[in-house]
């Protein structure tokens, strides 16, 4: 005689009682619970943060995109097309059944994290590691005003499209970009969509909004009056600071993200 698994026979036995167990009904329509988009750093790339992302699921599937500042990229589009490309993929998440999608950056990816809630608004959560890149800093140190000004006069005058050359600074380290006046100042602007006071205070709704930073960090010293405090509140959002710097944030704090994440969805 064919002995069957214990599972099978119990999942017949309700068929011929006339249907599923209740859980397994209702599974489908429940969807699956959480879903995590991970942008990567200045002049980085997706396979930095593909660690953090495989230490997620306990809690969402999450996915490590390449955004338009990555070193390989190297600003091929604007800030409002990254907006949009962030969009896709939330879309792509919530038709795959989803029913909460998070969106977490490090550095550059925070920036662009903080800057979707302002434009766009409909993520369900944010998880800022590290956040970084200050074009007001940049602009008041003078260290891209000169570039900042050129491209403020091409767009002025109707060349959108004119190459403007820009010094770009990250951690210490410099390159220089030859970029169009338009998507220079789509990521440069002082007070534009790159300025994370500004960004945190236009959040479309309120979020649960992890701010995670190193006591090392450059910008550590601001402290949580910087952008963190500006966003509105939501009961489970969290400051938090770790012994790390601007770089390994989000390894220091790959297991109290995850567990911020299970007690943010959990009902």
């Amino acid at each position: 005689m064919k002995i069957y698994p214990l599972a099978l026979l119990t999942l017949l036995s309700g068929l011929l009682m006339g249907g599923l167990s209740p859980a397994l009904a209702q599974a489908p329509a429940d969807g699956k619970p959480c879903a995590m988009i991970v942008m990567h750093g200045k002049w980085g790339g997706p396979r930095f943060l593909d660690g953090f992302a495989r230490a997620m699921a306990p809690a969402c599937e999450a996915k490590s995109i390449e955004m338009p500042w990555s070193g390989r990229r190297a600003y091929d589009a604007g800030y409002p097309a990254a907006l949009q490309e962030i969009s896709a993929h939330i879309k792509a998440f919530r038709a795959q059944g989803y029913r909460r999608v998070l969106l977490a950056g490090h550095s550059f990816g925070a920036n662009a994290a903080l800057a979707y809630m302002a434009e766009m608004g409909d993520a369900d959560g944010i998880i800022a590691m590290a956040p970084g890149h200050s074009p007001r800093y940049m602009f008041d140190s003078g260290m891209v005003r000169s570039a900042v000004n050129e491209a403020r006069a091409a767009v002025a005058g109707g060349r959108a499209e004119e190459k403007v050359k820009l010094n770009d600074m990250n951690q210490g380290q410099r390159r220089d970009f030859n970029l169009p006046a338009q998507i220079l100042l789509s990521y440069f602007e002082p007070d534009g969509w790159g300025h994370m006071p500004a960004t945190a205070a236009r959040f479309k709704q309120a979020v649960p909004f992890l701010w995670v930073i190193g006591n090392t960090d450059p910008l550590f010293a601001a402290g949580e009056n910087f952008a963190f405090a500006k966003a509105p509140p939501h009961p489970r959002s969290r400051y938090l600071a770790v012994t790390a710097g601007h770089k390994d944030t989000p390894e220091v704090a790959t297991a109290q993200i995850l567990q911020w994440v299970q007690q943010t969805i959990a009902p």
